[in-house]
Formats: structure tokens, sequence, C-alpha cells
């Protein structure tokens, strides 16, 4: 029986989800800007973007988990060693993001110029941002074990919430108890998707989570150094001009122009990840298959679906970004002008990563993307070196951020056609039992 390339109802899901999140930082941004003050603001993306940096600890874990899981789904092994490692670091997930919300409490409750209510406020804040990265494991658990459908009505619901939320904050609701309500649609959803992942033998019952991560880390200590070194780059560079811009520039505006920019271009990568998402399960049984004109038919399709709303966005951005970014800020700060092409230099630079990147990593090519990660991260550190010592400002350092940026990309490409599309028209691998 012929396998389709796409399924339909996981794209429609896929692309409506991928939209939301773009629709909802853009929204969230403009809700910010227009309840708090600008240093305020400010400070809430310094705890987002440390929320954010708690993906430097999953180390590549969760795509190493992937390829296991999925290799188990396809050769239907009914084993319980790879579920028992995914339920053991899903756990360990949990306990890093709430440690890290009651750290983020407890430090911001112990500043003068913050009450306990408003220590709160940056704690559950903390919270909401950082459940990203248990969410993130359960998105590629259910993938692997072709449950995407189910993830992607639960995301809907998520967003649908989401979006909800910071209208009726803009409209009156107090901020604590709209991160209160959010925070409790993640515990909703959440638990949901772990109870079918339990039932469709993906996770295990919770419990031997340190033997089981113990087992997890010793059978996977090779791959954990290549995966993890790419994850670990793949967050620095995402994260670290959250740290040099207020350094540089102080609080403020500047955060706050760099935030933006940064909505629509994670935006923008959110959406191309969601079409990568739709053809991994045809690209990762291609490759098994070694039949690599499907392998490169898929990824093409992902190309060119990723194009689509790249070529929106830019439009948007080329005849109306000035209208947008004033209507989303407000007095809080203002856009440059520069900023459109950087971004739709980055759109496109990042369209070509993704879809690379997503082949890459979701067939195991960790020391590939490994190495171009630590030559792409000392390149950005140059940047912050070389924009301390010249006195760069705002605009100069994202175009030099969106030219390394660029290099990585194309990097990216060159690795996926070395890699997997090379090995995809090789001859199928001997089977064991045929040696034996």
């Amino acid at each position: 029986m012929k396998k389709s390339m796409i399924s339909i109802p996981f794209f429609l899901l896929r692309a409506t989800t991928a939209g939301a999140a773009l629709v909802t930082g853009l929204l969230q941004t403009f809700v910010f800007a227009h309840v708090l003050s600008p240093h305020r603001f400010s400070v809430f993306i310094l705890v987002a973007a440390i929320g954010y940096s708690l993906w430097l600890i999953d180390f590549g874990i969760i795509k190493i988990l992937f390829v296991r899981l999925r290799a188990r789904f396809l050769a239907n092994d009914k084993s319980d060693a790879v579920a028992g490692h995914a339920t053991a670091v899903l756990q360990f997930y949990l306990a890093l993001v709430v440690s890290g919300a009651t750290l983020c409490f407890l430090f911001m409750a112990g500043r003068d110029t913050n009450t306990v209510r408003e220590a709160a406020e940056f704690g559950l804040f903390f919270l909401f941002v950082a459940l990203n990265l248990v969410w993130y494991a359960l998105r590629n658990i259910s993938i692997a074990v072709d449950e995407y459908v189910l993830f992607e009505v639960l995301e809907t619901a998520r967003r649908v919430a989401y979006f909800l939320g910071l209208g009726a904050l803009y409209f009156g609701l107090p901020l604590l108890e709209m991160l209160l309500a959010l925070n409790a649609v993640w515990a909703v959803v959440i638990t949901a998707c772990v109870r079918r992942m339990i039932e469709r033998r993906a996770l295990l019952a919770l419990r031997g989570t340190v033997e089981h991560l113990r087992a997890f880390f010793r059978s996977n200590r090779v791959e954990l150094i290549s995966s993890g070194t790419y994850a670990a780059s793949d967050i620095y560079l995402a994260n670290y001009p959250y740290l040099i811009v207020p350094l540089l520039f102080g609080l403020g505006a500047p955060p706050i122009i760099l935030d933006t920019t940064f909505k629509v271009f994670r935006g923008g990568a959110m959406v191309f990840g969601a079409v990568c998402d739709i053809l991994v399960p045809r690209q990762t049984s291609a490759l098994a298959e070694r039949d690599g004109p499907t392998l490169v038919r898929a990824t093409l399709i992902a190309a060119a679906l990723c194009s689509i709303p790249a070529a929106v966005i830019s439009a948007i951005l080329i005849f109306g970004g000035d209208k947008l970014f004033a209507l989303l800020l407000g007095k809080a700060a203002v856009m440059p002008p520069q900023t459109t092409p950087i971004l739709i230099a980055l759109i496109a630079a990042n369209l070509a990563q993704m879809v690379a990147n997503s082949v890459l990593v979701h067939n195991g090519f960790f020391k590939d993307v490994a190495r171009m990660g630590i030559g792409v991260s000392a390149a950005m550190t140059g940047l912050g070196a070389t924009a301390v010592l010249a006195h760069l400002d705002i605009v100069q350092f994202l175009q030099a951020y969106a030219a390394i940026y660029a290099c990585g990309a194309l990097a990216s490409v060159v690795l996926t056609i070395r890699g997997p599309v090379k090995l995809a028209y090789g001859p199928m691998p001997v089977p064991q039992s045929a040696v034996n």
C-alpha cells in the first residue's frame, strides 16, 4: 500500500497552531506594551529569556528519544526500555521547570522593588514560559508514535486559551489571575497528553525515574555528546542576544526592539517547524527504506510549503511593517526601519535552516549539526565581543547577527545533501538476522 506524503488532518491542525503561535506572540507584545511600563515589560522579556534558557538542560535528549521511539514504533517493538527513558526525562524536565519558577519567585520577592504579588507574577510567567520545554518533549514523543493529531488538538485548545487570556488582560483582568488561569490550562493539556502516551506505551506509569535516567545516559552516551552540543548551540544562538543587548544598551526600548524582532523571527520559525513536522514521518520512513527520491521530494515539499508563509510575512513587513510595529509597541519603543530587511533576511535563512535541520536531526545526524553549531556559536560569540569593542548600535548588531545566521543556514543545507540525502540513495542495510 502506497504511503501518503502528508496527513491532511495533521497538516490543517499544525498549520492552525503554528499560525496561532505567531499571532499570540505578537498579541503578547501588543498587550504587554500597552498594559505594562517599558521598564517592567523589559524585565518580563528577561524573565522569559531565562525561562527559555532552561532548554540548555535538554542537551539534545529529546531528539535522541525521538529517534529511538520512532525506530521502535516503525519496527513494531513492544519493549518498555525506551518508553521508560522517555518517562524519566519528562519527569525530570517537569521538576526542573517547577524548581526554576520557584527560584524566580524567591529571587524577585527578595528585591525591595517588588511586592510579593509582583514576584508571584514573575514566577508564574517563568513557569508559563518554561513549561514549553515539557510540551516540546511531548510533541516529539507524540510524533514518534503517530499521535500528532491528538497533540495538535490539545495545542489548539491551549493557544485559544492563551489568546483569550491576553484579550482579558488587555481589557482589565489582573495579570496574576491571567497567569494562574493559563498555567491551569497547561496542567490540563499536559495531563491529557501524558495519559494518551501511556495508553500508546510511549510513556510508562510514573515510576523509576532515577533508574531510567541512568539507563538512558548509559545507552546513549555517544549520541548525547553530539546532540547536546547541537542543542546547546541552538539555544545559545536564540537567547544570548537577550543578555547582550541589555548589557550594551540597558533596559527599556532596546530589549523591546530586540524582542519584537525575535517575536516575528521566532514566529516564522514556529510556522516552518510546523511544516517540517508534517513531513517528518515520511522522511524518516523514506530514509529507513533507502528511498532517495521520496526523501528528496518530501524535503522539497517542506521547503515549498514553508515558502508560502515566508512570502506572506515578508510582504506584510515590506508594505506595512512600520504601521504594524507602531500598533504593537505604541509608546513603549520605536522600531528602526532598518529592521525590516534584517527580518526578511532572517526569515529566508531560517526557512533553509529549519528544513535542513529537520531532516538531519530527526534522522540522527547529530555529529553533523553539532559541528555546524559549534562554528556558528563561536562566530556569534565573536560578534558579542565586537559589539562591545566597536560600540555597535542595536541595528548594526542585528545586521551582523543575521549575516552569521545565514552562513549557518547554508552550512545546514550542504550537510543535509552530503548526509541523509546521499545515504537515502545507498543500498539497504543488511538485517542482523540475515548476517547471523
